[in-house]
Protein backbone atom coordinates (compact mmCIF):
# COMPACT_ATOMS: atom_id res chain seq x y z
CA UNK A 1 0.00 0.00 0.00
CA UNK A 2 1.30 3.48 -0.81
CA UNK A 3 0.88 6.28 2.38
CA UNK A 4 -1.99 8.52 2.59
CA UNK A 5 -2.96 11.88 3.51
CA UNK A 6 -6.77 10.63 4.44
CA UNK A 7 -8.31 12.58 7.79
CA UNK A 8 -11.05 10.17 8.61
CA UNK A 9 -10.26 6.59 8.94
CA UNK A 10 -12.46 3.55 9.69
CA UNK A 11 -10.93 0.36 10.37
CA UNK A 12 -12.43 -3.15 10.12
CA UNK A 13 -11.12 -5.63 11.64
CA UNK A 14 -12.40 -9.54 10.78
CA UNK A 15 -12.22 -11.44 14.32
CA UNK A 16 -12.38 -14.46 12.70
CA UNK A 17 -9.74 -14.42 9.89
CA UNK A 18 -12.16 -14.44 7.15
CA UNK A 19 -14.65 -12.32 5.33
CA UNK A 20 -17.83 -14.30 4.31
CA UNK A 21 -20.00 -12.73 1.88
CA UNK A 22 -21.40 -12.75 -1.81
CA UNK A 23 -20.76 -10.97 -4.89
CA UNK A 24 -23.45 -8.84 -5.90
CA UNK A 25 -23.29 -10.21 -9.74
CA UNK A 26 -22.80 -14.09 -9.15
CA UNK A 27 -23.68 -15.94 -5.94
CA UNK A 28 -20.72 -18.29 -6.67
CA UNK A 29 -18.20 -15.97 -6.04
CA UNK A 30 -16.75 -13.77 -2.75
CA UNK A 31 -16.40 -10.00 -2.80
CA UNK A 32 -12.93 -8.69 -1.79
CA UNK A 33 -12.52 -5.83 -0.64
CA UNK A 34 -15.82 -5.13 1.33
CA UNK A 35 -17.72 -2.56 -1.01
CA UNK A 36 -18.28 0.60 0.96
CA UNK A 37 -21.77 0.48 0.92
CA UNK A 38 -21.97 -2.49 3.27
CA UNK A 39 -20.31 -0.67 5.84
CA UNK A 40 -22.44 1.99 5.63
CA UNK A 41 -25.88 -0.40 5.73
CA UNK A 42 -24.01 -1.92 8.87
CA UNK A 43 -23.39 1.40 10.43
CA UNK A 44 -27.61 2.44 9.62
CA UNK A 45 -28.11 -1.12 10.66
CA UNK A 46 -26.88 -0.30 14.58
CA UNK A 47 -28.43 2.58 14.14
CA UNK A 48 -31.85 1.20 13.75
CA UNK A 49 -31.68 -1.00 16.30
CA UNK A 50 -31.26 1.16 19.30
CA UNK A 51 -34.74 1.98 21.17
CA UNK A 52 -34.37 5.36 20.27
CA UNK A 53 -32.10 5.99 17.48
CA UNK A 54 -29.91 8.84 18.80
CA UNK A 55 -30.77 11.81 16.43
CA UNK A 56 -26.78 13.08 16.47
CA UNK A 57 -26.08 9.46 14.70
CA UNK A 58 -28.14 10.09 12.39
CA UNK A 59 -26.65 13.30 11.88
CA UNK A 60 -23.22 11.62 11.62
CA UNK A 61 -24.70 8.78 8.87
CA UNK A 62 -25.77 11.81 6.94
CA UNK A 63 -22.21 13.37 6.89
CA UNK A 64 -20.44 10.30 6.39
CA UNK A 65 -23.30 9.39 2.82
CA UNK A 66 -21.61 12.78 1.71
CA UNK A 67 -18.00 12.45 2.07
CA UNK A 68 -18.24 10.65 -1.99
CA UNK A 69 -15.72 7.41 -2.49
CA UNK A 70 -13.27 6.23 0.43
CA UNK A 71 -10.62 5.28 -0.76
CA UNK A 72 -9.42 1.37 1.18
CA UNK A 73 -6.82 -0.50 2.46
CA UNK A 74 -6.62 -3.70 2.13
CA UNK A 75 -4.58 -6.69 1.80
CA UNK A 76 -4.72 -9.37 -1.16
CA UNK A 77 -7.23 -12.49 -0.23
CA UNK A 78 -7.23 -15.89 -0.68
CA UNK A 79 -11.22 -17.03 -2.12
CA UNK A 80 -12.01 -20.18 -0.62
CA UNK A 81 -13.65 -22.52 -3.09
CA UNK A 82 -17.52 -22.17 -2.87
CA UNK A 83 -19.21 -25.21 -2.26
CA UNK A 84 -23.06 -25.56 -2.73
CA UNK A 85 -25.49 -26.20 0.30
CA UNK A 86 -28.79 -27.16 0.01
CA UNK A 87 -30.70 -25.67 3.03
CA UNK A 88 -34.71 -25.61 4.40
CA UNK A 89 -36.73 -22.86 2.79
CA UNK A 90 -37.66 -20.34 5.66
CA UNK A 91 -40.30 -18.44 3.86
CA UNK A 92 -42.69 -21.95 3.17
CA UNK A 93 -46.21 -20.10 3.41
CA UNK A 94 -49.66 -21.24 4.62
CA UNK A 95 -51.35 -18.95 2.59
CA UNK A 96 -50.71 -20.11 -1.05
CA UNK A 97 -49.14 -17.85 -3.73
CA UNK A 98 -52.07 -17.24 -5.58
CA UNK A 99 -53.95 -15.64 -2.40
CA UNK A 100 -50.89 -13.87 -1.42
CA UNK A 101 -50.72 -12.18 -5.16
CA UNK A 102 -54.71 -11.15 -4.77
CA UNK A 103 -54.38 -10.35 -1.74
CA UNK A 104 -50.60 -7.96 -2.03
CA UNK A 105 -52.63 -6.57 -5.42
CA UNK A 106 -55.46 -5.42 -3.41
CA UNK A 107 -53.77 -3.91 -0.44
CA UNK A 108 -51.49 -1.88 -3.15
CA UNK A 109 -54.70 -0.41 -4.36
CA UNK A 110 -55.91 0.59 -1.13
CA UNK A 111 -52.91 1.88 -0.36
CA UNK A 112 -53.29 4.09 -3.42
CA UNK A 113 -57.09 4.83 -2.46
CA UNK A 114 -55.82 5.92 1.27
CA UNK A 115 -53.00 8.67 -0.04
CA UNK A 116 -56.25 9.97 -2.47
CA UNK A 117 -58.31 10.19 0.68
CA UNK A 118 -56.06 11.62 2.96
CA UNK A 119 -55.34 14.57 0.54
CA UNK A 120 -56.02 18.00 2.06
CA UNK A 121 -57.93 19.39 -0.79
CA UNK A 122 -59.76 16.44 -2.86
CA UNK A 123 -59.46 13.93 0.46
CA UNK A 124 -62.37 12.66 2.95
CA UNK A 125 -61.89 11.98 6.86
CA UNK A 126 -64.86 9.53 6.70
CA UNK A 127 -63.56 7.54 3.12
CA UNK A 128 -59.94 7.38 4.67
CA UNK A 129 -61.01 5.71 7.80
CA UNK A 130 -63.48 2.88 5.86
CA UNK A 131 -60.39 2.29 3.55
CA UNK A 132 -58.28 1.91 6.83
CA UNK A 133 -60.56 -0.61 8.01
CA UNK A 134 -60.43 -3.07 4.42
CA UNK A 135 -56.79 -2.31 4.93
CA UNK A 136 -56.60 -3.85 8.25
CA UNK A 137 -59.04 -7.13 6.92
CA UNK A 138 -56.67 -7.21 3.94
CA UNK A 139 -53.61 -7.56 6.43
CA UNK A 140 -55.16 -9.71 8.86
CA UNK A 141 -53.74 -13.32 7.39
CA UNK A 142 -53.01 -14.76 10.70
CA UNK A 143 -57.30 -14.94 10.72
CA UNK A 144 -57.31 -16.51 7.67
CA UNK A 145 -54.97 -19.06 8.54
CA UNK A 146 -56.37 -19.78 11.89
CA UNK A 147 -60.04 -20.21 11.22
CA UNK A 148 -60.63 -23.78 9.96
CA UNK A 149 -61.57 -25.25 6.83
CA UNK A 150 -59.44 -22.26 4.72
CA UNK A 151 -55.85 -23.35 5.17
CA UNK A 152 -54.93 -25.42 2.03
CA UNK A 153 -53.62 -28.64 3.66
CA UNK A 154 -50.48 -29.05 0.84
CA UNK A 155 -49.20 -25.43 1.84
CA UNK A 156 -49.35 -25.99 5.85
CA UNK A 157 -47.63 -29.60 5.58
CA UNK A 158 -44.79 -27.25 3.46
CA UNK A 159 -44.30 -26.11 7.21
CA UNK A 160 -42.86 -28.65 8.82
CA UNK A 161 -39.07 -29.53 8.49
CA UNK A 162 -39.99 -33.48 6.46
CA UNK A 163 -42.16 -31.24 4.20
CA UNK A 164 -39.56 -28.06 3.42
CA UNK A 165 -38.04 -28.10 0.43
CA UNK A 166 -34.22 -27.25 -0.11
CA UNK A 167 -32.78 -24.56 -2.00
CA UNK A 168 -29.65 -24.56 -3.71
CA UNK A 169 -27.15 -21.79 -1.46
CA UNK A 170 -23.61 -20.65 -1.85
CA UNK A 171 -21.14 -19.43 1.04
CA UNK A 172 -18.40 -18.09 -0.79
CA UNK A 173 -15.69 -16.91 1.61
CA UNK A 174 -12.06 -14.73 1.50
CA UNK A 175 -9.08 -15.26 4.22
CA UNK A 176 -7.50 -12.51 3.83
CA UNK A 177 -3.37 -11.89 4.34
CA UNK A 178 -3.95 -8.96 7.17
CA UNK A 179 -7.47 -8.98 8.70
CA UNK A 180 -8.48 -6.11 8.46
CA UNK A 181 -9.64 -2.96 6.58
CA UNK A 182 -9.66 0.38 6.55
CA UNK A 183 -11.95 3.12 4.69
CA UNK A 184 -10.36 6.56 3.97
CA UNK A 185 -11.97 9.87 3.60
CA UNK A 186 -10.09 13.29 3.02
CA UNK A 187 -11.97 15.94 5.01
CA UNK A 188 -12.41 15.97 9.14
CA UNK A 189 -15.57 15.67 10.94
CA UNK A 190 -16.91 18.96 12.36
CA UNK A 191 -16.13 18.57 16.15
CA UNK A 192 -17.58 15.98 17.99
CA UNK A 193 -18.76 14.25 15.69
CA UNK A 194 -15.64 12.00 15.35
CA UNK A 195 -16.86 10.31 18.51
CA UNK A 196 -20.43 10.10 17.90
CA UNK A 197 -19.33 7.77 14.80
CA UNK A 198 -16.79 5.74 17.00
CA UNK A 199 -19.50 4.85 19.36
CA UNK A 200 -22.05 3.89 16.63
CA UNK A 201 -19.17 1.53 15.09
CA UNK A 202 -18.20 0.06 18.59
CA UNK A 203 -22.01 -1.60 18.11
CA UNK A 204 -21.49 -3.10 14.20
CA UNK A 205 -20.81 -6.79 15.00
CA UNK A 206 -21.00 -8.06 11.39
CA UNK A 207 -20.30 -7.21 7.59
CA UNK A 208 -21.97 -9.36 5.06
CA UNK A 209 -23.05 -12.93 6.28
CA UNK A 210 -23.88 -13.50 10.05
CA UNK A 211 -20.70 -15.38 9.98
CA UNK A 212 -18.27 -12.58 9.18
CA UNK A 213 -17.80 -10.99 12.84
CA UNK A 214 -16.11 -7.94 12.83
CA UNK A 215 -14.95 -5.37 15.14
CA UNK A 216 -14.77 -1.76 13.76
CA UNK A 217 -13.39 1.84 15.55
CA UNK A 218 -12.28 4.95 14.15
CA UNK A 219 -8.52 4.47 13.25
CA UNK A 220 -6.20 7.26 14.99
CA UNK A 221 -3.36 5.99 12.36
CA UNK A 222 -4.29 5.86 8.72
CA UNK A 223 -2.73 2.66 7.18
CA UNK A 224 -1.65 3.06 3.44
CA UNK A 225 -3.92 2.63 0.30
CA UNK A 226 -4.78 -0.04 -1.75
CA UNK A 227 -7.37 0.79 -3.69
CA UNK A 228 -8.41 4.49 -5.08
CA UNK A 229 -11.61 6.13 -7.18
CA UNK A 230 -10.50 6.36 -11.07
CA UNK A 231 -11.75 5.72 -14.18
CA UNK A 232 -10.73 2.60 -14.16
CA UNK A 233 -10.39 -0.87 -12.66
CA UNK A 234 -13.12 -2.98 -10.93
CA UNK A 235 -16.69 -1.58 -9.63
CA UNK A 236 -17.56 -0.99 -6.60
CA UNK A 237 -20.78 -0.27 -4.27
CA UNK A 238 -20.37 3.17 -2.67
CA UNK A 239 -22.55 5.45 -1.15
CA UNK A 240 -23.98 9.06 -1.73
CA UNK A 241 -25.93 11.43 -0.59
CA UNK A 242 -30.05 10.67 0.15
CA UNK A 243 -28.67 7.06 1.44
CA UNK A 244 -29.69 6.71 4.49
CA UNK A 245 -33.38 8.27 3.20
CA UNK A 246 -33.58 5.23 0.26
CA UNK A 247 -32.29 2.94 2.86
CA UNK A 248 -35.30 3.77 4.95
CA UNK A 249 -37.63 3.92 2.25
CA UNK A 250 -37.06 0.47 0.85
CA UNK A 251 -37.19 -0.84 4.38
CA UNK A 252 -40.74 0.86 4.67
CA UNK A 253 -41.44 -1.39 1.67
CA UNK A 254 -39.50 -4.92 2.66
CA UNK A 255 -39.81 -4.90 6.28
CA UNK A 256 -36.66 -7.12 6.75
CA UNK A 257 -38.92 -9.90 5.33
CA UNK A 258 -39.38 -9.82 1.29
CA UNK A 259 -37.17 -9.73 -0.93
CA UNK A 260 -34.47 -6.94 -1.13
CA UNK A 261 -31.74 -4.93 -2.74
CA UNK A 262 -28.93 -2.74 -1.66
CA UNK A 263 -29.02 1.22 -3.15
CA UNK A 264 -25.73 1.63 -3.74
CA UNK A 265 -23.99 4.15 -6.21
CA UNK A 266 -21.40 2.62 -8.52
CA UNK A 267 -17.55 3.97 -8.34
CA UNK A 268 -14.44 2.20 -10.35
CA UNK A 269 -11.43 1.84 -8.14
CA UNK A 270 -7.99 1.43 -9.29
CA UNK A 271 -4.98 -0.27 -7.65
CA UNK A 272 -2.84 2.61 -6.04
CA UNK A 273 0.08 3.15 -7.71
CA UNK A 274 2.49 0.90 -5.42
CA UNK A 275 6.43 2.53 -4.91
CA UNK A 276 8.12 -0.48 -3.75
CA UNK A 277 6.25 -3.47 -5.83
CA UNK A 278 8.84 -5.84 -4.96
CA UNK A 279 7.04 -5.53 -1.13
CA UNK A 280 4.40 -7.98 -2.42
CA UNK A 281 4.69 -11.18 -0.84
CA UNK A 282 5.25 -14.28 -2.33
CA UNK A 283 3.47 -17.03 -1.82
CA UNK A 284 4.66 -21.14 -0.94
CA UNK A 285 2.18 -23.34 -2.42
CA UNK A 286 1.73 -24.57 0.99
CA UNK A 287 -0.90 -21.28 1.79
CA UNK A 288 -4.15 -22.36 2.14
CA UNK A 289 -6.83 -22.87 4.66
CA UNK A 290 -6.57 -24.05 8.39
CA UNK A 291 -8.99 -26.12 10.34
CA UNK A 292 -7.70 -25.51 13.78
CA UNK A 293 -7.97 -27.41 16.98
CA UNK A 294 -7.13 -26.29 20.43
CA UNK A 295 -6.38 -29.04 23.18
CA UNK A 296 -8.10 -28.62 26.61
CA UNK A 297 -5.98 -27.59 29.64
CA UNK A 298 -5.87 -30.56 31.40
CA UNK A 299 -4.01 -32.01 27.63
CA UNK A 300 -1.51 -29.31 27.37
CA UNK A 301 1.64 -31.29 28.85
CA UNK A 302 2.98 -32.76 25.28
CA UNK A 303 6.38 -30.70 24.52
CA UNK A 304 6.84 -29.91 20.89
CA UNK A 305 9.51 -33.28 20.53
CA UNK A 306 6.36 -35.16 20.41
CA UNK A 307 4.62 -33.14 17.61
CA UNK A 308 5.36 -35.97 14.83
CA UNK A 309 3.66 -38.30 17.48
CA UNK A 310 0.62 -36.27 17.81
CA UNK A 311 0.57 -35.32 13.78
CA UNK A 312 0.80 -39.61 12.85
CA UNK A 313 -2.15 -40.16 15.29
CA UNK A 314 -4.06 -36.85 13.91
CA UNK A 315 -3.95 -38.26 10.39
CA UNK A 316 -4.73 -41.67 11.66
CA UNK A 317 -8.14 -40.73 13.08
CA UNK A 318 -8.87 -38.59 9.86
CA UNK A 319 -8.05 -41.87 7.76
CA UNK A 320 -10.40 -43.59 10.21
CA UNK A 321 -13.27 -41.14 9.67
CA UNK A 322 -12.84 -40.83 6.07
CA UNK A 323 -14.90 -42.38 3.57
CA UNK A 324 -12.89 -45.27 1.18
CA UNK A 325 -11.22 -44.99 -1.27
CA UNK A 326 -9.11 -42.14 0.88
CA UNK A 327 -7.99 -39.47 -1.91
CA UNK A 328 -4.45 -38.66 -2.64
CA UNK A 329 -4.70 -35.29 -1.22
CA UNK A 330 -5.61 -36.60 1.82
CA UNK A 331 -3.34 -39.34 2.47
CA UNK A 332 -0.38 -38.25 0.62
CA UNK A 333 0.23 -41.32 -1.18
CA UNK A 334 -0.41 -42.46 -4.67
CA UNK A 335 -2.29 -45.80 -5.15
CA UNK A 336 1.22 -47.57 -5.81
CA UNK A 337 2.25 -46.38 -2.84
CA UNK A 338 4.66 -43.49 -3.97
CA UNK A 339 4.29 -40.14 -2.16
CA UNK A 340 2.17 -37.48 -3.87
CA UNK A 341 3.68 -35.20 -6.31
CA UNK A 342 1.27 -31.97 -5.69
CA UNK A 343 0.51 -30.29 -1.73
CA UNK A 344 -1.70 -32.25 -0.11
CA UNK A 345 -3.12 -31.84 3.81
CA UNK A 346 -0.78 -31.31 6.44
CA UNK A 347 -0.89 -32.01 10.19
CA UNK A 348 0.40 -29.30 12.13
CA UNK A 349 0.96 -29.81 15.63
CA UNK A 350 1.00 -26.00 17.29
CA UNK A 351 3.94 -25.16 19.96
CA UNK A 352 4.07 -21.72 22.41
CA UNK A 353 6.88 -20.85 21.28
CA UNK A 354 8.14 -17.18 19.99
CA UNK A 355 6.93 -15.18 22.93
CA UNK A 356 9.18 -14.36 26.09
CA UNK A 357 7.85 -16.68 28.14
CA UNK A 358 6.66 -19.78 26.06
CA UNK A 359 8.29 -23.54 27.14
CA UNK A 360 7.46 -25.28 23.84
CA UNK A 361 4.39 -26.76 25.21
CA UNK A 362 1.70 -28.18 22.08
CA UNK A 363 -1.32 -25.91 22.10
CA UNK A 364 -3.18 -27.63 19.54
CA UNK A 365 -3.17 -29.37 15.83
CA UNK A 366 -3.73 -27.15 12.63
CA UNK A 367 -5.35 -29.21 9.36
CA UNK A 368 -3.86 -27.57 6.85
CA UNK A 369 -5.21 -27.93 3.69
CA UNK A 370 -3.81 -26.30 0.51
CA UNK A 371 -5.37 -23.71 -1.79
CA UNK A 372 -4.19 -26.16 -4.36
CA UNK A 373 -6.04 -29.07 -3.14
CA UNK A 374 -8.64 -31.18 -5.35
CA UNK A 375 -12.41 -30.22 -4.54
CA UNK A 376 -12.83 -34.49 -3.87
CA UNK A 377 -9.71 -34.59 -1.37
CA UNK A 378 -11.32 -30.85 0.43
CA UNK A 379 -14.68 -32.41 0.80
CA UNK A 380 -12.95 -35.71 2.17
CA UNK A 381 -11.14 -33.77 4.58
CA UNK A 382 -14.59 -31.80 5.96
CA UNK A 383 -16.65 -35.22 5.93
CA UNK A 384 -14.03 -36.94 8.35
CA UNK A 385 -14.09 -33.69 10.49
CA UNK A 386 -17.59 -33.65 10.72
CA UNK A 387 -18.23 -37.36 11.53
CA UNK A 388 -15.81 -37.23 14.08
CA UNK A 389 -17.55 -34.14 15.67
CA UNK A 390 -21.05 -35.85 15.25
CA UNK A 391 -19.79 -39.36 17.16
CA UNK A 392 -18.28 -37.19 20.05
CA UNK A 393 -21.43 -35.17 20.32
CA UNK A 394 -23.25 -38.52 20.39
CA UNK A 395 -21.41 -39.89 22.92
CA UNK A 396 -21.52 -36.91 25.14
CA UNK A 397 -17.75 -36.62 24.65
CA UNK A 398 -15.27 -33.88 23.61
CA UNK A 399 -12.71 -34.97 20.78
CA UNK A 400 -10.13 -37.56 21.82
CA UNK A 401 -6.63 -38.89 20.46
CA UNK A 402 -5.37 -41.94 22.10
CA UNK A 403 -1.54 -41.69 21.56
CA UNK A 404 -0.98 -45.61 22.54
CA UNK A 405 0.43 -46.39 26.37
CA UNK A 406 0.91 -42.83 26.84
CA UNK A 407 -2.69 -41.89 27.47
CA UNK A 408 -5.36 -39.62 25.49
CA UNK A 409 -5.59 -36.18 24.12
CA UNK A 410 -8.67 -34.16 24.21
CA UNK A 411 -9.48 -31.25 22.19
CA UNK A 412 -12.30 -29.07 20.08
CA UNK A 413 -12.40 -27.44 16.96
CA UNK A 414 -11.88 -23.59 17.17
CA UNK A 415 -15.08 -22.20 15.70
CA UNK A 416 -13.99 -18.34 16.16
CA UNK A 417 -11.81 -15.74 18.24
CA UNK A 418 -10.00 -17.96 20.25
CA UNK A 419 -8.20 -16.34 23.41
CA UNK A 420 -4.49 -18.68 22.66
CA UNK A 421 -2.85 -16.22 20.56
CA UNK A 422 -0.51 -18.90 18.82
CA UNK A 423 -3.69 -20.67 17.84
CA UNK A 424 -4.54 -17.32 15.64
CA UNK A 425 -4.09 -18.22 12.22
CA UNK A 426 -2.54 -14.60 11.32
CA UNK A 427 0.51 -15.46 14.05
CA UNK A 428 1.51 -17.99 11.19
CA UNK A 429 0.54 -16.41 8.35
CA UNK A 430 1.19 -12.92 8.68
CA UNK A 431 4.21 -12.24 5.56
CA UNK A 432 7.55 -11.44 6.84
CA UNK A 433 11.25 -11.87 5.49
CA UNK A 434 12.23 -13.41 8.51
CA UNK A 435 11.52 -16.46 9.47
CA UNK A 436 12.36 -19.35 12.27
CA UNK A 437 11.53 -22.98 12.91
CA UNK A 438 9.11 -23.75 15.22
CA UNK A 439 10.07 -27.14 14.79
CA UNK A 440 13.03 -28.70 13.35
CA UNK A 441 13.31 -29.02 9.61
CA UNK A 442 14.17 -32.56 8.48
CA UNK A 443 16.19 -32.09 5.78
CA UNK A 444 15.61 -33.23 2.29
CA UNK A 445 19.23 -34.67 2.17
CA UNK A 446 21.51 -35.50 4.19
CA UNK A 447 24.27 -33.27 4.41
CA UNK A 448 26.98 -35.66 6.20
CA UNK A 449 28.09 -35.67 10.00
CA UNK A 450 27.44 -32.19 11.59
CA UNK A 451 28.83 -32.83 14.81
CA UNK A 452 31.97 -35.39 14.76
CA UNK A 453 35.27 -35.02 12.40
CA UNK A 454 37.41 -33.10 11.59
CA UNK A 455 36.72 -29.16 11.29
CA UNK A 456 37.16 -28.69 8.01
CA UNK A 457 34.35 -31.74 7.59
CA UNK A 458 32.22 -30.58 10.16
CA UNK A 459 32.06 -26.91 8.02
CA UNK A 460 31.22 -28.80 4.84
CA UNK A 461 28.49 -30.58 6.69
CA UNK A 462 26.84 -27.07 7.69
CA UNK A 463 26.86 -25.71 4.03
CA UNK A 464 25.30 -29.06 2.93
CA UNK A 465 22.72 -28.28 5.56
CA UNK A 466 21.86 -24.80 4.64
CA UNK A 467 22.21 -25.43 0.35
CA UNK A 468 19.44 -28.49 1.69
CA UNK A 469 17.25 -25.58 3.43
CA UNK A 470 18.11 -23.34 0.35
CA UNK A 471 16.38 -26.27 -1.61
CA UNK A 472 13.54 -27.11 0.33
CA UNK A 473 12.32 -23.41 0.10
CA UNK A 474 12.38 -23.72 -3.57
CA UNK A 475 10.77 -26.80 -3.18
CA UNK A 476 7.63 -24.77 -2.16
CA UNK A 477 7.92 -22.56 -4.92
CA UNK A 478 10.00 -19.67 -2.71
CA UNK A 479 12.77 -17.97 -4.22
CA UNK A 480 16.18 -18.52 -3.00
CA UNK A 481 16.57 -17.00 0.19
CA UNK A 482 19.10 -14.12 0.66
CA UNK A 483 20.39 -15.67 3.69
CA UNK A 484 20.18 -19.09 5.48
CA UNK A 485 21.49 -19.95 9.38
CA UNK A 486 21.41 -23.57 9.91
CA UNK A 487 22.13 -25.12 14.59
CA UNK A 488 20.96 -28.08 16.52
CA UNK A 489 19.56 -25.05 18.73
CA UNK A 490 16.63 -22.80 17.96
CA UNK A 491 16.37 -20.04 16.68
CA UNK A 492 13.18 -18.84 18.26
CA UNK A 493 12.28 -18.20 22.01
CA UNK A 494 10.37 -21.70 23.48
CA UNK A 495 11.34 -24.09 20.52
CA UNK A 496 13.41 -27.13 22.00
CA UNK A 497 16.60 -27.99 20.63
CA UNK A 498 16.46 -30.52 17.65
CA UNK A 499 18.20 -33.50 19.48
CA UNK A 500 15.45 -33.66 21.85
CA UNK A 501 13.45 -34.57 18.89
CA UNK A 502 12.95 -38.54 18.29
CA UNK A 503 15.09 -39.49 14.96
CA UNK A 504 12.78 -38.92 11.93
CA UNK A 505 12.81 -41.72 8.94
CA UNK A 506 11.11 -42.19 5.75
CA UNK A 507 10.98 -44.80 3.49
CA UNK A 508 12.62 -44.01 -0.11
CA UNK A 509 11.37 -44.51 -3.08
CA UNK A 510 13.06 -48.44 -3.24
CA UNK A 511 11.27 -48.96 0.01
CA UNK A 512 14.05 -48.91 2.33
CA UNK A 513 13.54 -46.50 5.01
CA UNK A 514 16.05 -43.85 6.06
CA UNK A 515 16.58 -41.69 8.86
CA UNK A 516 16.59 -37.52 8.04
CA UNK A 517 18.68 -35.12 9.53
CA UNK A 518 16.94 -32.65 12.02
CA UNK A 519 18.29 -29.09 12.11
CA UNK A 520 16.61 -25.59 13.31
CA UNK A 521 17.13 -23.10 10.85
CA UNK A 522 16.58 -18.78 10.22
CA UNK A 523 15.84 -17.76 6.62
CA UNK A 524 15.71 -14.10 5.37
CA UNK A 525 14.27 -13.41 2.37
CA UNK A 526 14.74 -10.36 -0.26
CA UNK A 527 10.68 -10.05 -0.25
CA UNK A 528 8.19 -10.48 2.67
CA UNK A 529 6.91 -14.26 2.40
CA UNK A 530 3.57 -15.20 3.34
CA UNK A 531 2.38 -18.00 5.48
CA UNK A 532 1.88 -21.13 6.39
CA UNK A 533 5.34 -22.12 5.70
CA UNK A 534 6.45 -25.56 6.24
CA UNK A 535 10.14 -26.57 5.14
CA UNK A 536 12.03 -30.42 4.50
CA UNK A 537 10.44 -33.35 4.06
CA UNK A 538 8.26 -33.69 7.19
CA UNK A 539 6.58 -31.03 6.49
CA UNK A 540 3.19 -33.07 6.58
CA UNK A 541 3.46 -34.00 9.85
CA UNK A 542 4.44 -31.34 12.38
CA UNK A 543 8.13 -30.72 11.28
CA UNK A 544 9.76 -27.50 9.14
CA UNK A 545 6.47 -25.42 11.08
CA UNK A 546 7.93 -21.84 10.55
CA UNK A 547 7.18 -18.59 11.98
CA UNK A 548 7.84 -14.92 11.40
CA UNK A 549 10.37 -13.94 13.45
CA UNK A 550 11.43 -10.33 12.39
CA UNK A 551 11.72 -7.79 15.19
CA UNK A 552 8.48 -6.12 14.44
CA UNK A 553 6.45 -9.60 14.17
CA UNK A 554 8.12 -10.48 17.53
CA UNK A 555 6.81 -6.92 19.43
CA UNK A 556 3.37 -7.60 17.59
CA UNK A 557 2.88 -11.06 18.90
CA UNK A 558 3.81 -9.88 22.24
CA UNK A 559 1.85 -7.21 23.11
CA UNK A 560 -1.16 -9.76 22.66
CA UNK A 561 0.70 -12.85 24.46
CA UNK A 562 -0.94 -13.65 27.60
CA UNK A 563 -1.44 -17.13 27.77
CA UNK A 564 0.53 -18.41 24.50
Amino acid sequence: PVPTAGKFCVEVNFLTGRYVATSHNDRRQSEWPPHPARLFSALVAAWADADEPDPSEREALEWLEAQGAPAISASDAAARRAVSHFVPVNDAAVVSGALYERKAARIDGLEMELRRALDPEDGSAKKAARIRQRLARERDVATQVNRAGNTNPSSAEEMLPDGRGRQERFFPSVTPDRARVAYLWNRSPPDGMGGVLDRLLCRVTRIGHSSSLVSCRVAREPPGISHLPGEDGVSLRTVGRGQLAELERRYERHRGVSPRSLPYTDVRYRAAEDPRPSERPHQPNTVGEWIVFELHHGSRALPASRAVELAATMRAAMFHYAEDPIPVGLSGHESSGAPAAAPHVAFLPIPYVGFPHADGRLLGVALSAPKTLDETSRRALYRAVGTWEQQAREASEPLKLTMGARGAVHMSRVRGPTATVSLRQHVWHRPSRQWASATPIALPRHPGTLGRGTEAARAKAWRAAEKSVKDACAHVGLPEPRAVAVGFSPFIVGARPAPRFPPFSQNGRDGRSFRRQLVHASVTFDRPVSGPLMLGAGRFLGLGLMRPSGAAETRAAGTDAADG
